[in-house]
């Protein structure tokens, strides 16, 4: 029998009509300058569409010339609502948004889920928005593909380092992290900060620190396997929540940043 994770935050971080939500996707993606780089790897931030809707759509409107080649995400993000040790598969074969319904790469979870690190957690996955708020964009860009979901708990970058070279296959497969920056900080603190992550981040060097990415870990295991394979990293879009839709006293920040 097919199991299915259903959306947990349709309505509150986007809109839960589907016809609204795809009007509200392809527009956000429309405003969009072009770009002409083809990513093997996206980092994109998990706000509400509100406010990090724009940055976002910065790193998917890459995907437009090379979207029929693509028939597989990789997508990680970090534990926000169950604390948990290692990196956690869902339990369930599909993933649902208002948009419809994306199969999950089963072949490889069956065939990977020994590997260290790994394990399958319903919890770790039943309210998590980091990888839900991606599914819309997806679905919106790409034409058809599975899914490889991966929340990531307390680890090591080696143990993410070595997850991702095993999902990372060849040009059908894009690898997205799913990251805000800096949390709550004043605003022109934030920009300090933020400007200072996503420079390390373009230099391949290591975070290493939750305070100024909540998904470091996943970055940190990209950065690694940037390096292994070696992907260049260019900023497509920075801001922060209080350039979009919230106050300047405390924001958090935005980036989207191509690997290719």
């Amino acid at each position: 029998m097919t199991s299915f994770r259903e959306p947990a935050v349709a309505g509150l971080f986007y809109s839960a009509e589907a016809d609204q939500l795809a009007k509200d996707v392809q527009a956000m993606l429309a405003r969009v300058e072009h770009q002409t780089c083809l990513p093997k790897a996206l980092i994109v931030p998990h706000a509400g569409y509100v406010y990090s809707g724009s940055v976002a759509a910065a790193a998917y409107a890459t995907l437009n010339s090379i979207a029929n080649r693509i028939r597989r995400v990789v997508l990680l993000g970090p534990a926000h609502r169950f604390a948990f040790s290692g990196v956690a598969l869902p339990d369930v074969d599909v993933f649902v948004s208002p948009l419809g319904k994306i199969k999950l790469d089963v072949e490889w979870i069956q065939n990977n889920h020994h590997l260290p690190g790994l394990l399958v957690s319903r919890a770790a996955h039943e309210f998590e928005h980091a990888l839900e708020v991606q599914l819309p964009f997806l679905q919106c860009v790409l034409k058809s593909f599975v899914l490889l979901p991966l929340v990531v708990g307390k680890t090591t970058i080696e143990t993410v380092a070595e997850i991702l070279e095993n999902a990372w296959g060849g040009d059908e497969t894009l690898i997205v992290v799913s990251s805000d920056l800096s949390h709550y900080l004043p605003y022109g603190v934030a920009q300090q900060v933020d400007q200072q992550t996503i420079q390390a981040i373009l230099q391949l060097q290591l975070l290493a620190d939750s305070d100024r990415a909540c998904g470091c870990m996943p970055i940190d295991g990209l950065i690694m396997a940037a390096r292994k394979h070696h992907l260049t990293p260019q900023l497509l879009d920075s801001c922060n929540s209080g350039d979009t839709a919230g106050e300047q006293t405390q924001v958090v920040g935005y980036a989207s940043i191509a690997f290719h």
